[in-house]
Formats: C-alpha cells, structure tokens, sequence
C-alpha cells in the first residue's frame, strides 16, 4: 500500500490545506458568513456530483488514468485563488478542486479494500484513514495562523500539492491491474449504485451524514468561532482524537464487527457538539477546544465503521460503487454542516446552529442504529473470488 499512502498525503493535504482557508478567504473579499459557508459547500456538492461518476470511470479508463485526471484538478487550481477574492471566482475554483477531490475520495478508499483480503479490511481501512488524516492533522490546525502570518499565497501553493502524487498513482494503478481489478467497461455491470445497493448502504451512510454534518461545521467556521490560536487548538485537538480514532477502531472492528459501537459514539458526538454550542454561547474558548477534541473520537471512528458496514453490505464485486456511496454520504453531510451551519448563523448566531447538528447526531441514534438491522455484526472473513 505505499503509493496508496503517498498518493493520499499529498492528495488530502490539497483539500485540508483549503478547508479553513477558503472560506476566509472569501470573508476577506467581503463574502457574509453564509457566502463563506458556500465555499465548502460547492466544493463537496462538485466532489459528491463526480463521485457518482467515477466507478463508471474506473471501468472505463482505468485507475491511472482518473486518479492522474483527479489529482490534477484538485492541485492545479489552488493557486489561481490568488487572482481575485470576489466570490464567484472562489466558488468556481471550489467546484473544479471539489471534482478532483470525489475522483480521489472514491478510488483511494475503493484500493484500501481491494488491496487486502477482507477478513483484515477494518485494519486496512484504519491504516488507510490515517494516511489521509496526517495531513489535515497538521495542516488544519496551522492553515489559519499560516496564512495570518505569511500571507494566504503560501496556503494556496501548499494547496498545490495533490500533483506531486501522480507517479505514485500510476504505480497504484499497474498494482491494481496486476490483481485484476481494473476491468474493461463491458465487464463491469456493477459499477453504478443500483437501488439495492443504495438500500444496503443506506443505514452507514446516514449515519455518516450525521457525523460529517457536524464536524464540517466545525471545521468551515473554527476561524469564526474563536480567535486564531484557539482555532488552531480545536482544528489541532479535533484532528489528532480523529486520526487515533480512525486507525485504531479498525482492528476492532475486525474482532467484534461494527454494530456494538455506533450508537455510543453518535451519542458521544451529539454531547460534543452540544457543549460546543454552550462553549460558543458562554465565550469559552478552552471548553470549545476541549468539546471538538472529544468529538473528533467520534468523527474518525464512524467513519471507519461506516466504511466497513458498506463494504460488507455491498459485497466484493460491488466495492467502487460503495465506496462512491459512502464517500457521497461522508462530503454530502460535511457540505450540508458548512452551509447549513452558515446560514442559521447568519439568521441566528453560532450556538444555534452548533446545537442543530447536535440534535442531527442524536436524531441519527433513534432513526438508524436503534433499528439495527443494516448494519452487518462482523466484516467477512472470506477472501474475494480471485485474490
């Protein structure tokens, strides 16, 4: 998995490097609070409308081909913010880069199950997660005082990153070929999400949606909510609980399976996001650094169960267009926790709209996971026909 690794670091540092930055970048050409949601919001509605497309790429053209083609729409854009801070130019470049970042959302998570055989896909999944955290572990938190200090154009060519990752996607790619899996359009008929398989992933997606609605509003506004040294303690804090959760939930969902821990952590997240809202509310810049670190356990470990859950429900012929689903689920609600979040503060104020994601996670608890039926008790233990 080493060009997996390198591809993802330097693919997911050009989408965390922006993540803060966009939207203050577009304050500083005079955008309100909710134009500065917006640009996160078109980024991910841009990643969640080429995610659908790509399983039928892959089949068709191959991992190389569309991994090189993603990596570099997400970096070659990056530096022309630096031409005009006027809104609709900051939204157009947010689309083109949000294109690139689905192509490389789906293929990256699709490979870390299709290197693997599935009975070790959890730890996968984990080490997987971690590749692509590292770098918004570090340049989360110090994106914002960076551009403070030195300028938003050294933000903006650090975003330019992703195209140094195109030779280790081209070898991802022969990798896979080697195993089998880049296979001719003609014998891909299951590359496209299917109403049963949308059925099948249903339950993870949601609650992935729940989880990623409210961390994506934490992560738009951290520079809104506090003042740089606190945002770069939450963005910090936040990362660093959701990389450890992500990786190391990984070998216990391959013991235990992934039902025994979703209700728990969601209701871990929505009392993390409730004492954000009362932190924000009281002007208690420790107490909301001290909340989003708590709710970055929640944010990285579902998203590996869910993950998981989506892989084991769709089967091994299915695992593109799964991925597809599950990472439309994971940027859909992240988008939707930056513009919604946005305009109820715009409406009403900060505490709000925190603790309407709040009520999101909670109300993920009684509408998917207390059912429980969708969620699969263990990943499967067999290997893949082929492998």
């Amino acid at each position: 998995m080493p060009q997996l690794g390198l591809l993802s670091v330097a693919g997911f540092a050009g989408y965390a490097a922006l993540l803060a930055v966009g939207p203050s970048w577009a304050i500083h050409g005079g955008a309100t609070e909710a134009g500065a949601g917006l640009v996160n919001g078109v980024l991910l509605g841009a990643t969640v409308l080429a995610q659908l497309a790509v399983p039928r790429a892959l089949a068709t053209w191959g991992t190389r081909r569309v991994l090189v083609a993603g990596l570099l729409l997400l970096g070659l854009p990056a530096p022309a913010y630096l031409l005009s801070d006027a809104l609709p130019w900051v939204l157009a470049l947010s689309a083109l880069r949000g294109i690139g970042f689905g192509v490389l959302t789906v293929t990256g998570s699709a490979a870390a199950a299709r290197l693997v055989d599935p009975s070790r896909r959890g730890a996968a999944i984990g080490a997987y997660g971690l590749a692509v955290a590292l770098p918004s572990l570090v340049l989360l938190p110090a994106s914002v005082p960076l551009a403070d200090a030195l300028g938003f154009a050294w933000v903006f060519w650090i975003a330019a990153l992703p195209v140094v990752g195109i030779p280790a996607a081209w070898g991802l790619g022969t990798v896979l070929r080697g195993l089998g899996h880049d296979r001719p359009a003609t014998a891909a008929p299951t590359s496209r999400p299917d109403r049963r398989l949308l059925l099948a992933v249903l339950a993870p997606t949601l609650v992935l949606f729940a989880v990623t609605m409210a961390g994506g509003s934490l992560l738009t506004f951290a520079p809104l909510l506090a003042g740089p040294t606190s945002a770069m303690a939450l963005l910090l804090g936040m990362g660093l609980t959701a990389a450890l959760a992500r990786w190391l939930v990984g070998a216990l969902a391959d013991r235990h399976g992934v039902r025994p821990f979703i209700a728990p952590l969601l209701l871990l997240a929505a009392a993390s996001m409730a004492a954000c809202a009362w932190a924000v509310a009281q002007g208690s810049p420790v107490t909301l650094v001290m909340a989003a670190t708590v709710l970055g356990v929640s944010y990285g470990a579902l998203q590996n169960l869910t993950l998981v859950a989506a892989f084991a429900a769709a089967g091994p012929s299915r695992i593109p267009a799964a991925s597809a689903c599950w990472n439309i689920g994971f940027d859909a609600g992240t988008a939707s926790g930056a513009v919604v979040a946005g305009a109820l503060a715009a409406s009403f104020s900060f505490p709000v709209a925190l603790s309407v994601m709040a009520a999101t996670s909670l109300a993920a608890v009684l509408a998917v996971v207390l059912p429980g039926r969708r969620f699969s008790a263990r990943t499967p233990q067999s290997s893949e026909p082929g492998r």
